[in-house]
């Protein structure tokens, strides 16, 4: 874990990125929106790491490349350091750049493979005009190439000569070289083999102390975010349903879906195995063009009651514990008991 001031470095209200749905041939015209993101509400605290955390499609990745500004909001406030940037034109926008930076899921596709690793890392260099003396710039690349563990001998080498964990450490060296405020990992080990994860892990985690970086960790894997994150948002179909500190969430899930998640968890105690109630979510996620009125959740609820969850949205709002979830009948202790292992540990 990470220590944290206390001071928000991200404050995101009302969020939204509706994604148009088009029609006709010769003259288009708009016939409904993908609500990827549909007014989500959270803070990123400065040195901190907070986990996103979903079903695929549940919009994560959209969240992160909307507080990035890879991607305009519909509507919503994105306040950098007490500065709304929803706004800001591709101008006012790149001087903010070098304080954000991402490390993408794939770190084969990611990497242009026509570029030498050394042009690769250095170009944030060139792009800010940070470095503009060769020689200098190729000293900077080759430290770091050294502090996320690559040989800085191997400067000229083009991408397909390395493995896919030295590829994502290439990744974070490129996103580490203007020495950013904030980096956003999406799903930065999905693609690496299990004894490569832990290594890229521990690397980020040393790289966050040394350099104070505020991380966004995006993942689908909950056994990593929860040795990663200081706090965890749980999104289901554009909304975030519960945050929490780590340990309280893993221990004492308020909201049904988190409970769903974190009981679909392996179990290598054969006991806890036995004595946990598994709960299987029936149905498909629905589709984000037609979101379902009220709780976005109640049709797979198995706490759903008519009449109040399919009318009304419930506010994300504190619960017992300290977490906050969007709930109008949360777990009870007895629930999160018997479906979460590690509550019955």
């Amino acid at each position: 874990m990470s220590a944290t001031s206390g001071e928000a470095l991200v404050e995101v209200r009302d969020l939204k990125m509706h994604f148009p749905i088009r029609s006709g041939f010769l003259i288009q015209r708009q016939v409904g929106a993908v609500r990827a993101v549909d007014g989500i509400d959270f803070d990123i605290l400065r040195g901190e790491t907070l986990g996103l955390v979903g079903e695929s499609g549940c919009g994560k990745s959209t969240t992160a490349r909307l507080i990035t500004r890879l991607l305009t909001p519909t509507a919503g406030t994105i306040s950098w350091e007490g500065r709304d940037i929803a706004g800001l034109s591709r101008k006012e926008l790149k001087p903010l750049r070098r304080e954000m930076q991402m490390i993408f899921q794939d770190p084969y596709s990611s990497l242009n493979p026509r570029k030498t690793v050394g042009s690769i890392i250095g170009e944030p260099f060139i792009i800010h005009d940070v470095e503009s003396d060769e020689r200098k710039r190729k000293v900077r690349v080759q430290e770091l190439m050294e502090q996320v563990g690559l040989n800085p001998e191997h400067y000229n080498r083009l991408p397909h000569q390395f493995s896919g964990g030295q590829r994502q450490r290439i990744g974070v060296a490129r996103a580490i070289a203007l020495k950013p405020k904030l980096i956003v990992a999406d799903e930065p080990v999905s693609a690496l083999d299990v004894s490569i994860q832990a290594q890229i892990l521990n690397l980020l985690k040393e790289l966050q102390k040394d350099l104070g970086l505020t991380i966004i960790f995006i993942a689908h894997d909950l056994s990593v975010v929860r040795h990663t994150c200081d706090r965890v948002a749980v999104m289901y179909l554009g909304k975030i349903v519960e945050l929490a500190n780590s340990d309280e969430l893993y221990h004492h899930p308020r909201h049904p879906y988190t409970g769903a998640l974190l009981s679909a968890v392996p179990v290598p105690d054969p006991r806890l195995a036995r004595n946990r109630n598994r709960q299987v979510l029936g149905g498909d996620v629905p589709s984000p063009s037609n979101p379902p009125s009220g709780c976005r959740f109640h049709t797979r609820c198995p706490k759903f009651v008519e009449g109040t969850c399919d009318v009304q949205d419930p506010p994300l709002e504190p619960k017992e514990g300290g977490n906050v979830a969007a709930c109008f009948f949360p777990l009870s202790d007895e629930e999160i008991a018997r479906r979460v292992p590690t509550a019955a540990a």
